[in-house]
């Protein structure tokens, strides 16, 4: 009942509160319209100031929201002091809300709401006033503008206008850890009473977490959260106006709180031992199995590595990323015979440990991981692994003993294992092994010289099971014998002054020896016996292996000999000793005075001696005079030349084609153009003719002299042959042709052939000669010779007399 008459007290005072301010506000408006209506009537008299006064007033009007009474709610009223209650004067409002939320009576005044209003929609509404006359509708106040402010009541209750909320908060947080801020808005109006005035409560959740009354913090409660036990919680936060009072309203929202994980929990693996088997066989890096350690936290506080802490001789362990899982792999091959059963203890790690935990225990586990090695046939294994290394003398005899090789079947039966060597890398058959025992012996005779090692490959099968089958290389060293006698390292030459001095160093020699012993070379250096009794040069053994040849007299002559050949005697260190001779060719040359060699042969030294270089250069000057007097002598030739050559084109129209050069007989095909020759035969009128090949490339006049056949024939032609006549009349006939066709040159071209060389056994043929001599020469023989001589043979064939005669 106290609660309920304190809310009903206070609603009664608010009511008269406003009753008095409005009371308080007509009568001031009253006061006010009274002064100003006394001022206007004062103005109207003489002493009259004329100044316009507004004559009624009134402050803002208030109205209550959410009005839900039947009738029109009483607003106010407007009044002037010039109304004198005749209803003479009309009032009127316009502006926000006049005529539909608010009217008016005309003739008070009385301004009423007639809708219910809400202060959160609208808080006030300005509206103007005016009186006017009601007859002439003259204004008789100046309009005037008012307010009407919307009383606030309590009608809006706290919303969370960003709900619901989501925060997070790190498990095991401290009590008092601020999670996050929920805020609620109230509609109503904050300047005027409690009605906006909210505080906050927690109504489910409020066990583990509480929420600041004021402010809307939320915060830890508990400091033992644990996300691994429940990792999120919901809340529903409430929001009260008027402070928290009864009759205030609330609102609510839901809150979710999520725990976040830290690294609380150490990794732990599932089981204390586990069990794998693995052959004895598998490579190195084979997986034997795979743990792993499980971890409460999530996130980057589950990664974990794992180490070995015990066994990581043959095994290692590495940590899969993606699952986190422990891989035990083969690190050494494993022998079953050796051991068969081996225990791996594998530490999980965390990798991210938060310093604020260590104290709840220590972040990691251990298990055993226990492998078995299980038994496979394995080849048989050489001893030593790593190959032998065997040594023998290049004297040795075939089927000497080079060295053993062993080798054994590592398995628990120990099968019987039989050698043989891979004829790929022995393919002269030097070396042969026994099956058996692995002896390795000589095939053939060894030359240290030739191949200073061998390697072969000896290999190694069980004897019931060829599949099982090692490798090993065998290195075999030849081991040198001195069967080499010592040679001069390149054939010697020397050479020295004919000036030289006694005892003057002319070369120094030094040998090679294929041989290597061991104690390394020694060699011994004399002349040889038929060198004895050289008075010309000694040798000096300069004790490394190196000698040197001086000379033993003053002076040589190399006119009298200008080459000495010194044979030298070179012996070894032995066991046995070897020697052999080798020749030093000295030569003896000529020197200036600083005793450079200017020449070593004897005929240079003659042309020397005889010729001075000032005799040299005269020499070479007579040659160049010579070379350019015969160049001069054929330049003038060839110019005199060229003048008769212009002086026979003028004189001549014809072009003269000459050639001076004999040629090389017949066989010459160069330097000539025989085609010349060959067109002189080619006439059009024989083409028509079918007296046969041999009479078509034959003159017409000498054609028709041979068609009529026999003697009357051989008569014809000679008629024929000395009338010139006809051969004149052919000859200009072609002329004419020559002259009527437009692309031949504008004179004819007359070529003379002259001797064609020694190599013609029918000296010349020129026309030109043949012409002009008288000579009885018979040229019938050039009828065997072919049809083309056959023609030369009638053009040139002498004109019997008798038969001119006749």
């Amino acid at each position: 009942m106290a609660p309920a008459w304190t809310a009903g007290a206070w609603t009664l005072l608010a009511a008269l509160g406003l009753l008095s301010c409005c009371s308080f506000y007509w009568c001031e408006a009253s006061r006010t319209s009274g002064s100003i209506l006394g001022g206007n009537r004062q103005e109207q008299g003489p002493s009259s100031r004329e100044r316009v006064k507004r004559g009624w007033v009134w402050n803002q009007f208030f109205v209550v929201e959410e009005y839900t009474g039947t009738e029109p709610l009483y607003v106010g009223k407007i009044h002037t002091d010039s109304d004198e209650g005749e209803g003479n004067i009309k009032y009127t409002i316009s502006g926000e809300g006049a005529g539909s939320i608010f009217l008016i009576d005309e003739l008070t005044g009385d301004i009423h709401a007639t809708e219910k209003l809400d202060r959160e929609e609208k808080a006030f509404y300005t509206l103007r006033a005016q009186a006017r006359d009601r007859l002439s509708n003259d204004p008789l106040e100046p309009e005037s503008e008012f307010v009407i402010k919307v009383q606030d009541i309590n009608d809006s209750e706290p919303k969370f206008l960003e709900g619901p909320y989501i925060g997070s908060v790190a498990e095991l947080s401290p009590i008092g850890t601020s999670i996050m801020k929920v805020t609620a808005s109230d509609a109503d109006d904050p300047t005027y009473g409690s009605s906006a005035r909210v505080v906050y409560s927690v109504l489910d959740g409020e066990r583990f977490f509480t929420v600041d009354r004021h402010t809307g913090i939320i915060m830890t409660a508990v400091a033992d959260l644990d996300r691994e036990t429940q990792d999120r919680y919901e809340l529903v936060v409430k929001a009260t106006d008027m402070a928290g009072q009864m009759g205030g309203l609330s609102g609510s929202t839901t809150v979710t709180i999520v725990i976040t994980d830290v690294n609380d929990n150490p990794p732990r693996f599932p089981q204390k031992m586990y069990q794998f088997s693995v052959s004895e066989g598998a490579a190195v890096g084979t997986p034997v199995g795979r743990v792993i350690a499980t971890d409460a936290d999530m996130g980057e506080n589950t990664d974990m590595s794992y180490l070995i802490k015990e066994g990581g001789e043959l095994f290692k362990v590495t940590t899969d990323v993606e699952t986190q899982e422990a891989v035990v792999s083969i690190k050494k091959p494993l022998d079953f015979e050796s051991k068969r059963t081996h225990n791996v203890v594998v530490e999980a790690v965390n990798k991210h440990v938060d310093p604020r935990f260590v104290d709840l225990g220590s972040f990691r586990d251990q298990t055993i991981v226990r492998v078995s090695v299980s038994d496979v046939d394995e080849p048989p294994i050489f001893e030593p692994a790593e190959g032998a290394i065997m040594e023998v003398q290049e004297d040795a005899k075939v089927g000497a003993l080079v060295g053993i090789v062993s080798a054994r079947d590592p398995d628990v039966k120990n099968k019987p294992v039989r050698f043989s060597i891979d004829r790929t890398t022995d393919q002269e058959m030097i070396f042969h092994i026994d099956p058996d025992s692995g002896a390795i012996t000589l095939g053939k005779i060894l030359d240290r010289e030739t191949a200073g090692w061998h390697n072969i490959t000896v290999k190694a099968v069980e004897a019931d099971n060829h599949t099982m089958v090692s490798h090993s290389e065998v290195s075999i060293r030849i081991l040198d014998v001195n069967d080499n006698p010592p040679e001069l390292a390149t054939p010697y030459e020397a050479s020295i002054c004919e000036d030289a001095k006694p005892g003057q160093l002319i070369h120094t020699i030094s040998v090679v020896d294929r041989d290597e012993p061991q104690s390394g070379h020694h060699f011994y250096f004399t002349l040889a016996p038929e060198a004895s009794s050289n008075r010309h040069f000694t040798l000096w053994d300069v004790k490394d292996n190196t000698a040197g040849i001086r000379t033993q007299r003053t002076g040589f002559n190399r006119h009298e000999q200008n080459v000495y050949f010194l044979p030298i005697l070179v012996v070894d260190s032995g066991p046995p000793s070897l020697s052999s001779t080798g020749t030093l060719t000295i030569h003896v040359c000529g020197c200036d005075t600083e005793g450079a060699i200017q020449s070593c042969s004897a005929t240079a030294y003659v042309m020397s001696a005889a010729l001075s270089p000032g005799a040299l250069i005269a020499l070479l000057v007579c040659m160049l005079i010579l070379i350019v007097l015969v160049l001069l002598i054929l330049t003038l030739k060839r110019h005199r030349k060229g003048q008769r050559v212009a002086e026979d084109e003028e004189d001549m129209r014809d072009n003269v084609i000459k050639y001076n050069d004999e040629g090389g007989g017949e066989q010459d095909t160069q330097a000539y153009d025989m085609s010349a020759l060959r067109n002189l035969y080619d006439f059009p009128e024989a083409k028509s003719c079918d007296s046969g090949p041999d009479i078509r490339s034959l003159p017409q006049w000498i054609q028709a002299n041979r068609v009529d056949g026999g003697a009357e024939g051989a008569e014809g032609a000679a008629t024929a042959t000395s009338d010139f006549s006809l051969f004149k009349g052919y000859i200009q006939k072609k002329v004419e042709q020559a002259d009527a066709d437009l692309s031949v040159p504008p004179y004819d071209s007359f070529q003379t052939y002259a001797f064609e060389g020694t190599s013609s056994p029918a000296l010349s043929l020129s026309s030109i000669h043949t012409l002009s001599t008288t000579s009885e020469q018979d040229f019938s023989y050039l009828c065997d010779w072919g049809p083309r001589f056959r023609q030369l043979a009638g053009y040139y064939a002498p004109g019997n007399p008798e038969e001119d005669g006749s």
